[in-house]
């Protein structure tokens, strides 16, 4: 059993749940999310934590933060057995699904966008990789609106889709998950919706009590409840699992017995650093070495340490090792400059290449930094190596680009909204999609600039042709993808695959109804009852027009059908 209270355990099916841990910042949500990490280590279940905030390694040690604690190996961060790459999300993923290892994915040193790359590539092999090696898995993901978030950018939906598969379909392929957060306003709707286990500790702000209200009342529960928690003590909360346990309960959580790494240091007080019991990781080193070597090479420190001893090297002897390796640094250094180079033109407007760019930036400071250290350079210079990337000021890598330069770049590279419209209309070639359902598919608004902007870039480049309302990839538009085109959808199942994470839940719900019928028309009146829902009502209505708009059904006077054409019934 998993013990959540002295009055109060959770069965151990509880890995394969979905369970939130919700509070203000301090009341001990943390704290309560590992204490059930610690309890499904006990009965040796696999766990894995995505943090992005660098305190769950204390699991690794016991509460007096001497003796050792769980075995669970730690990825990344200051105490980490192995370092994290932000492109090595699949290899982490393929890595605790293949080995059955319990691992915590420390992500805090990553910037956002590495973050977020780092999850959707691990999340998503993750998923894949569990429909064909099932076994029990609890996923705790820390500061969850931060990668199943309500309101998405477009370098954030690739992430939100494979954390929406994970908690709305891991529990068919063993994955259970819990959600922590302070913000549950933030969190994806139709993920917290999801949720099957609410803890929630003290909570103050008015938009999280709002959320919690949404999720309380469509879970069937009495919400005046959420009126009690700004006076819940720290440690103390409601468990509320309606479906699953039938459990509405207040209780004080119980104490953990590995070291609380979360905890607030205090004033005055002077606490001793916690030490990390070590492990056996020769093995997972091994599995990882590509990875280690690739941190060190980029590691200021590193290279500070590498470079000064091949200059004591090179000022005794002129050894054409050493040349051969300094020349091999200087043209790493000067790849890094002419990539930065070419990213100048193709940013142009494009935040999100922009912000590539700057991480390439920021990347070549810190070896400038390390080499600017190491004076003087003359041994370099005796070699014929150029040193110039080692001068490179920030400023210098960052130039306005000319109006031509962003022109030029329009017309030969499309940006990432235009592209991921052109994937879509290559996807169903050589059939067209409406507007509007390329709209949908995108997730995309088709009023405002923006949209009128990459319908002109696709068009006037010659990617995409537009007759009589009907979109059509042309055959550069193809060619331009290549091997990028989504595979297209052959069966009803992998059409509603396609389209189950860009859908409200409502919206998915009838259109299971819809799919199971086979095309044959439902009055609205059992379709309302068949989702338990009041056809009159607004809701319902717009949960058909996202349907209708990405043309998954067809609507008439006499009720409701699937399009057999779209779904392929």
């Amino acid at each position: 059993m998993i013990r959540l209270a002295e009055s109060l355990q959770l069965p151990e099916n509880a890995v394969t749940q979905t369970l939130a841990c919700i509070g203000r910042k301090g009341a001990g949500k943390t704290y309560l999310a590992s204490l059930i990490a610690e309890a499904m280590l006990n009965i040796r279940a696999q766990i894995v934590v995505i943090d992005p905030v660098g305190n769950w390694w204390g699991l690794r040690v016991a509460s007096d933060g001497k003796s050792k604690g769980k075995d669970i190996y730690i990825a990344g961060g200051e105490r980490g057995d192995v370092p994290i790459l932000p492109d090595s999300g699949q290899r982490f993923a393929r890595l605790v699904v293949e080995k059955g290892i319990s691992m915590v994915l420390d992500v805090s040193s990553f910037r956002q966008n590495e973050r977020k790359r780092f999850a959707a590539d691990f999340a998503e092999e993750f998923f894949h990789l569990k429909k064909s090696q099932r076994s029990a898995v609890h996923l705790f993901v820390e500061e969850a609106q931060l990668f199943a978030p309500q309101r998405t950018g477009p370098d954030e939906l690739r992430m939100l889709g494979a954390f929406e598969n994970i908690i709305r379909l891991g529990r068919n392929y063993g994955i259970g998950a819990t959600m922590i957060s302070q913000r549950p306003q933030s969190i994806n709707k139709e993920v917290l919706s999801q949720v099957e286990c609410l803890c929630v500790l003290q909570v103050n702000g008015t938009h999280e009590r709002k959320a919690l209200e949404e999720w309380v009342q469509e879970a069937g529960a009495d919400r005046k409840l959420v009126g009690e928690l700004p006076g819940l003590g720290r440690g103390e909360g409601y468990v509320w699992s309606p479906a699953w346990l039938r459990v509405f309960q207040r209780v004080k959580f119980g104490k953990k017995t590995t070291f609380d790494a979360s905890a607030t240091p205090e004033v005055g007080k002077v606490t001793e650093a916690a030490r990390v019991a070590s492990m056996d990781i020769d093995a997972l080193r091994s599995s990882l070495e590509d990875i280690v070597a690739k941190v060190q090479q980029n590691d200021p420190a590193f290279l500070r340490k590498r470079i000064a001893e091949l200059e004591r090297a090179a000022s005794t002897t002129v050894n054409p090792r050493i040349e051969k390796e300094l020349a091999r640094i200087t043209e790493e250094l000067q790849t890094a400059h002419s990539k930065i180079q070419e990213l100048q033109v193709m940013a142009g407007k494009d935040r999100d290449l922009a912000r590539r760019l700057q991480g390439y930036v920021d990347a070549l400071v810190k070896i400038q930094v390390a080499a600017e250290d190491l004076e003087p350079l003359k041994p370099l210079q005796e070699f014929h190596i150029d040193v110039t990337p080692l001068r490179l000021k920030p400023e210098s890598l960052w130039p306005r680009p000319s109006e031509p330069a962003m022109k030029a770049t329009l017309n030969g590279n499309l940006r990432l909204g235009a592209r991921r419209m052109l994937a879509v209309l290559c996807q169903w070639f050589p059939a067209a999609r409406t507007e509007a359902q390329l709209a949908a598919q995108v997730q995309m608004k088709r009023t405002g600039g923006t949209w009128a902007a990459y319908k002109s870039d696709l068009t006037k480049g010659g990617y995409v042709q537009i007759q009589n309302g009907m979109w059509y990839a042309t055959e550069k538009g193809r060619a331009y993808l290549g091997s990028d085109i989504p595979e297209t959808p052959a069966t009803t199942e992998e059409v509603v695959n396609l389209w189950g994470p860009k859908l409200r839940k409502g919206a998915r719900e009838m259109l299971d109804v819809l799919v199971s019928r086979r095309g044959h028309i439902v009055d609205r009146a059992d379709l309302g009852k068949a989702v338990d829902m009041e056809p009159s009502g607004g809701t319902f209505a717009a949960y058909l027009s996202d349907l209708k708009q990405a043309g998954l059904i067809i609507v008439d006077r006499d009720g409701v059908r699937a399009n057999a054409e779209t779904l392929f019934l």
